[in-house]
Formats: structure tokens, C-alpha cells, sequence
């Protein structure tokens, strides 16, 4: 089950070994433990996990600060001990009934200042675990009535938030996770343009980068590869997610190359070509089983992906970079297509 040989860091979420519930349907899955999750994923291949600050510290609004960071801490001892590195946390800005009207871009003013001192609380948390990386999935950020809020205002109260951030916490690096839709109708940051957009009018730009997932690009009706690459060109991909989608509906987070095959191979791709994890960034995966799995087989889908990532790798490595050139010199892009096509079946 163990991937033997890898070629990147890998890391995960516990939300990915999950219960099975999905926008249409309940539980259909006993919860794994915490513990147990651990040891699966270290079985598997993990190197790090991915954590909302309430995956850190559950009922994380029960402590005050001295407690939180002691809780955080003993976390640490156990993720040492599963041999598992925490990637990052992330802010779970978009479940609290505080931040039905979004988080940072909330029109009450007391309601954005709960996202400030949470966010303040998800940097202690990340200092105690040895991660200087905080992800914002902006989940809440956008509107369904566009004269809700004042978009302007609102794009100026996520680079105001983030400013904030990079002050409290001079080590932390801040990587924007952009998606179009979900649970907001229309988000104000649904891509990677943007998310870099918003990152180059911060305080501290060589600080604010981007995480890419596979399927929020793809929602936007974007190659993630190309994403990949535009991040990539500015030094700015600091994580991925890979996963897969099938259509425009609700984010499905699909193992990875398990609907488009050829637009997986091209992710790994573009991250192999440009030395994507030589500067310590992970590969992160979020994906999840399948509802029809039962519990002894929810995890298959972890492993899956591994094995999916590392052959493309192979696969990548084999090409016939003389007949990629010459291909494109000459122009003959049919016989490249065929040439790829042949590629990736052979």
C-alpha cells in the first residue's frame, strides 16, 4: 500500500479519510479516529498533514490563548510521533454562524474583527507546530446579492485583513486558495489571477503567494495545469491540491487522474519541469472516497492518488523531449497529439 519511492513530499488532511456524507446525502461511515488517521496516513506515504486550526485544536473557542497554544503543543508531540510534519493551518472561517456573511469582508464591523482574532489564534497555533504557512480559503468571501456589498470595499478588506496578518506574524507566508463558487454564489476571488492580484497590493508581497487546487480551477473552467504555470512563472506556487472533477457542479474532490487523465499528466508535468518541492513544498492531496466505499476500503482513494501522481512522474521523465521540440518547431501538432496519446497508453 505504501508508496516505496517518491519523487515529491506528500501531505494530506484528516477530512480526507472521511464518513462519506455529501451535499445530497448523510453520513454512511463510522469517523476514524484522529490517531488512527495518523497512522494510516504515515502507513500510506504521508509526509505532512494539512490542518484547519479547529483539526489542530478541536472546540478551539473553549480556551483562552495560554491553553490553546498547550493544546497545540501536545499536538506537536503527536505528530512527531506518527513521524507526520504539519504542512499548515488553515482558518475555518466558514462554518461559525459568525461569518454567515462572509469573514473578512463582513458588513458588521464586530464580525470581521472575529476573523482577525481568529486568524491571530491559527498563526499562534501554526508557531507552536512548526509551520509558518496559513492557507485562506476565502470560502465565504463573495455574495449572492450582488448589492450586498460593496465589491471595491470588499477586495480593500482582504488586503487590509492579510496586512494584519503579515504584521502580527513577521515569519508567516500566506498562501491564498482561490475558488470561483461554493459556498458563496460568486466569490470575489474565484481564481489564481486574482488571488496574485490581491497578493502584489499587500504589505508584503514576497509573503502572500498561492495554493492551487485542482478541481477550483477547473470549476473555473481552467486548466489547473496552466494555473500551475502562471504560478509557477511568478515564484508564487507555494501548494497544490490535486484532485479531479467531473463537470461544473459541486466540488467533487475526485482522486487524482481518476476523470481527465491527460490534464492530470500535465500537472505533474508542470511541476516536475519547474522544479516544483525543491524549495520544501509539499503535494498536497485532497481527495475523498467514494460513497459506495465501506469503512475497511475508505482510504483506497489515498493511496490511489499516490500511485497516480508517481507514475505520471515515470511517465513524464520517459517523454521524448527531442520529439516534443521537434514538434514544435515544425508545428505538426496532430502527430504530437498522437504522439502523447500513444504516450500515455503505452
Amino acid at each position: 500500500m505504501k508508496t516505496s519511492s517518491k519523487t515529491f513530499r506528500y501531505s494530506v488532511g484528516p477530512w480526507n479519510i472521511h464518513t462519506g456524507a455529501d451535499p445530497f446525502g448523510p453520513p454512511i461511515r463510522r469517523e476514524v479516529p484522529f490517531a488512527r488517521k495518523l497512522e494510516m496516513m504515515k502507513e500510506i506515504g504521508f509526509d505532512a498533514i494539512q490542518l484547519h486550526d479547529d483539526d489542530a485544536v478541536p472546540n478551539i473557542h473553549d480556551y483562552d490563548d495560554a491553553t490553546l497554544r498547550v493544546k497545540a503543543r501536545e499536538l506537536k508531540r503527536e505528530l512527531d510521533a506518527a513521524g507526520l510534519a504539519a504542512e499548515f493551518i488553515a482558518p475555518r472561517l466558514w462554518e461559525d454562524a459568525r461569518t454567515r456573511d462572509g469573514a473578512y469582508t463582513a458588513n458588521l464591523k464586530q464580525l470581521r474583527e472575529y476573523a482577525d482574532e481568529r486568524s491571530k489564534r491559527a498563526i499562534d497555533i501554526a508557531g507552536e507546530l512548526g509551520t509558518n504557512l496559513i492557507v485562506l480559503w476565502l470560502a465565504r468571501e463573495g455574495n449572492f446579492v450582488p448589492e450586498s456589498k460593496c465589491a471595491v470595499r470588499s477586495f480593500e478588506y482582504l488586503a487590509e485583513a492579510i496586512n494584519r496578518m503579515l504584521e502580527y506574524n513577521k515569519d508567516i507566508r500566506i498562501l491564498i486558495e482561490p475558488k470561483p463558487n461554493e459556498p458563496v454564489d460568486k466569490s470575489f476571488i474565484p481564481t489564481v489571477g486574482h488571488a496574485l492580484a490581491l497578493s502584489h497590493v499587500t504589505s508584503d508581497p514576497g509573503r502572500v503567494g498561492v495554493l492551487i487546487e485542482s478541481a477550483h480551477s477547473l470549476l473555473a473552467g481552467i486548466d489547473p495545469a496552466d494555473d500551475m504555470a502562471f504560478a509557477l512563472a511568478q515564484k508564487k506556487l507555494w501548494g497544490v491540491h490535486l484532485n479531479d472533477q467531473n463537470g461544473l457542479k459541486f466540488d467533487q474532490d475526485r482522486s487524482f487522474g481518476s476523470v481527465n487523465l491527460r490534464q492530470a499528466f500535465n500537472q505533474v508535468r508542470v511541476l516536475l519541469d519547474n522544479d516544483y518541492g525543491q524549495n520544501g513544498e509539499y503535494v498536497g492531496l485532497d481527495v475523498k472516497a467514494l460513497r459506495t466505499q465501506s469503512d475497511e476500503k475508505a482510504y483506497k482513494h489515498l493511496a490511489n492518488s499516490l500511485f497516480v501522481v508517481e507514475r505520471l512522474v515515470e511517465k513524464a521523465r520517459s517523454l521524448d523531449k527531442e520529439e516534443l521540440a521537434a514538434r514544435r518547431l515544425d508545428m505538426d501538432y496532430e502527430e504530437l497529439d498522437r504522439y502523447m496519446i500513444n504516450h500515455l497508453l503505452g
